[in-house]
């Protein structure tokens, strides 16, 4: 993504940034272990790293990954 998206990203105010908790609780309560064992497969969500070393993902990346798993499924 270029400087110009990212910083287009930052001016929506219907984005938002969620953290891995809100992440697990939106997908039932999976755990954080699995979450991140996602990540390490390479199927979870895509996040960024924020400077404490913690992850969030933009709500709309949360989103579109959830609609690609559906479409898999159908």
């Amino acid at each position: 993504m270029t400087a110009a998206g990212r910083a287009g990203r930052l001016d929506r105010p219907d984005d938002e940034l969620m953290t891995v908790a809100e992440m697990c609780a939106a997908l039932g309560g999976v755990s954080r272990r699995t979450f991140y064992r996602w990540r390490e497969l390479g199927v979870g969500p895509r996040c960024l790293k924020i400077p404490n070393g913690e992850l969030r993902a933009w709500r709309s990346d949360f989103s579109a990954w959830l609609e690609d798993l559906q479409e898999g499924v159908a």
